[in-house]
């Protein structure tokens, strides 16, 4: 039988942003009148007091440390604390990003419910300590984005996008509920922790099976992460989508597809005895190498961003893989995930503003740039350097943080180091196309070099995102023990069998 706590952080956050989320739309048929500041702007309200609340109950030790695996439906623990605080920092500058965006355009009471109601799915899948509740908070993430994705109904790369995203995120939805079914025929519950008890007391014969369950789930969720070989809707969709939208695939609902393949990894760890290590480590290696040289081959913004994302699921992967042999690993993979929300998401809300500004997405039309739209090519340029790992910005730390650990690895397994020069080797791939954009925007001149009006919506988010990774970079180390007090304890965990 299900159990829920209605005082816990995770239920409070549902029935304030569910509650939001249905307000919106109300509000806009009783008014009868397009007024999308209004409905953005409590959709922003909304999400910024879901932020203070959690922050709130972090301070005042309400939450749980670690991963915890409860015997209800939800956890409330650091390790979903964690990721609802990133992801909804993702929701919020998403929503300022589409003032400017959707101004002029149809239905935005709509649009903007669906931020929200998407946000309420990827905070309860951070949360979820039960397999049915983190399949129905998966599907109130996925649902709403793809009605987003498809948002300009009169734009076929748009319709194309939505169709393509939804029919590899049916399959991938699939996928997951046959790995739930077999974790239930097997252990007789959905609970992770009692699927753990289940699975490490299971007869050999019955192995094999509980270890598909287990790839079932990766599988899954790896779809939504963006791993090779599962990646291929993922540029078609965030070139064809808004590229708002796009910030929210790549920064918000990626890392909520991580924070349910942690706990899914965790519990084939634990309950199987499983070393999923090397197979993650050479995952890790061709996903980050795959990404990185397709996205040099671009000519579309929106598509370099998307292969530049898969490239960095390979360096969380990397944290990942070595988490056993090094106390830094897992940390440093979670602050990768903090990180890459912020840098990513202003890289596609500066693209958001170039292209409602410009109409422009094509890499050669952007000469020039930053004498036309100084604020916003400074914001791109600070996200781009920062993706590479260039100090001293917030990325530079996280990646130190997941080399370090591989190299630190290295006396227990020894084909460890070779992820950190994998890494490194990557990163300075990814320096050749990130300095191509830069070498174009700042130096080669384009037609016009007039200076035009940046949205002012756009120009917020990226002061916000220019301090915050210059302001991280500077001074990581709160940032890095926020990181380490949600890394699952797996020395802890093990005692549930």
């Amino acid at each position: 039988m299900m159990m829920l706590d209605f005082t816990s952080t995770p239920i409070i956050l549902t029935l304030m942003l569910g509650a939001v989320g249905v307000i919106i739309p109300v509000i806009s048929v009783a008014r009868k009148e397009k007024n999308d500041s209004l409905y953005g702007g409590i959709a922003f309200g909304a999400l910024v007091a879901a932020i203070g609340f959690v922050a709130y109950q972090i301070i005042s030790k309400n939450v749980l440390p670690g991963a915890v695996f409860s015997k209800g439906v939800l956890s409330n623990d650091m390790f979903g604390s964690f990721f609802a605080i990133a992801m909804l920092i993702v929701g919020i500058m998403t929503t300022v990003g589409s003032f400017s965006y959707m101004r002029g355009r149809s239905n935005p009471a709509v649009y903007y419910s669906l931020i929200v109601l998407s946000s309420i799915g990827m905070v309860l899948i951070a949360y979820s300590t039960d397999l049915v509740m983190l399949f129905v908070a998966w599907e109130l993430m996925s649902i709403p984005t793809y009605v987003l994705a498809g948002y300009m109904k009169k734009d076929p790369t748009s319709n194309e996008a939505a169709i393509k995203y939804f029919l590899f995120g049916a399959l991938s939805s699939g996928i997951i509920i046959w790995g739930i079914s077999l974790a239930y025929g097997l252990t007789g519950s959905t609970n992770l922790e009692q699927v753990i008890a289940g699975f490490s007391h299971l007869s050999p014969d019955l192995m094999p099976l509980a270890i598909l369950a287990v790839g079932m789930f990766i599988a899954g969720f790896g779809f939504k992460i963006g791993l090779v070989p599962f990646h291929m809707w993922l540029p078609d969709t965030y070139e064809g989508a808004p590229p708002t939208i796009s910030a929210l695939l790549a920064a918000g609902t990626k890392k909520a597809g991580f924070a349910a393949a942690l706990r899914v990894i965790i519990m084939g760890a634990i309950a199987l005895n499983m070393n999923w290590s090397l197979a993650l480590a050479v995952i890790a290696i061709i996903t980050m190498t795959f990404g990185n040289l397709a996205a040099i081959r671009q000519k579309n913004l929106p598509r370099m961003l998307a292969y530049s994302s898969i490239g960095h699921a390979g360096y969380i992967l990397i944290g990942l893989s070595i988490a056993p042999f090094s106390a830094l690993g897992a940390a440093g993979a979670l602050f990768h995930i903090f990180n890459h929300a912020v840098m990513k998401a202003a890289a596609f809300i500066a693209v958001a503003g170039i292209m409602t500004t410009l109409a422009i997405s094509h890499v050669d039309k952007l000469k020039g740039l930053g004498k036309r739209m100084p604020i916003t090519s400074l914001g791109l340029v600070i996200s781009l350097l920062a993706l590479a790992g260039v100090p001293p910005l917030n990325g530079f730390w996280s990646k130190l943080m997941l080399f370090g650990a591989a190299i630190d690895a290295g006396s227990t397994v020894s084909w460890a180091p070779y992820l950190a020069v994998a890494g490194v080797l990557n990163s300075a791939l990814s320096l050749a196309y990130y300095g191509w954009l830069i070498r174009k925007m700042y130096f080669e001149e384009g037609e016009s070099e007039k200076r035009v009006k940046e949205p002012r919506a756009i120009v917020a988010v990226m002061i916000f995102s220019i301090i915050f990774m210059v302001g991280v970079g500077v001074y990581p180390d709160p940032f890095i023990q926020f990181a380490k007090s949600a890394v699952p304890a797996l020395t802890t965990l093990s005692t549930i069998h």
